[in-house]
């Protein structure tokens, strides 16, 4: 029974590798079909079917051996038990940079599937509707650490931060040429002035528009 239960989750591990292979492959998201992953695992389609349900199964088992899933979490939730919520911030930029720097590539193939996907893309929004839950919580701390006006705009600045930590905002500025480790200054400094915490700046607010905007 042992040996039975370790083939089947090294199975289940050699199709999960071709699938993510194969995302991160030439050809990308056009090349990607259960056909193709169960051929360069080496087993049949039905085994692909067996282990993951569908597509989609198969496509969320990719997303859960990505890095922000197996060393991300743990380090987010470690941030979210420090006392001070700047540094759990700081923490936040630290982590999600280097997790969407390891798996950049296939983070960008597995948002391509989500706007293709309505199926997939229910898995997706429910995997970021965590990740905005992180950016509410700082933003609530940081609100009710704040001792003169104005008071934050919680939804605000949740928004704010949301777009501000996504790997498209680090694609964005990393470009070409630069790892987003080293666009994690700039990220965590736009992200202290929407919270209000740099010197000279005031929180992001939807009620009140921005300096120059009429």
């Amino acid at each position: 029974m042992e040996a039975r239960l370790a083939a089947a989750e090294e199975t289940r591990a050699r199709i999960v590798a071709a699938a993510r292979e194969m995302l991160g492959a030439p050809g990308g998201i056009g090349a990607f079909t259960v056909d193709a992953v169960a051929g360069a695992a080496g087993v049949a389609r039905m085994t692909v079917y067996n282990r993951f349900g569908s597509k989609t199964g198969l496509i969320e088992a990719v997303f859960d051996s990505l890095a922000i899933v197996r060393t991300g979490v743990p380090r987010l939730v470690a941030a979210l038990a420090l006392t001070d919520p700047a540094e759990t911030l700081a923490e936040f930029v630290r982590t999600f940079a280097g997790v969407w720097q390891e798996d950049r590539l296939v983070v960008r193939r597995l948002q391509g599937l989500a706007a293709l996907d309505p199926e997939f893309a229910q898995v997706w929004h429910a995997r970021e509707a965590r990740r905005r839950g992180g950016m509410r919580e700082i933003a609530t701390r940081v609100a009710a650490a704040r001792p003169v006006p104005p008071a934050l705009d919680i939804e605000a600045v949740t928004a704010a931060l949301y777009a501000i930590l996504s790997p498209e905002a680090f694609d964005a500025m990393a470009g070409e040429t630069r790892t987003y480790e080293e666009v994690a200054p700039l990220v965590l400094q736009l992200a202290r002035r929407a919270l209000g915490l740099e010197a000279g700046s005031e929180p992001v607010s939807l009620a009140t528009p921005a300096r120059g905007v009429t």
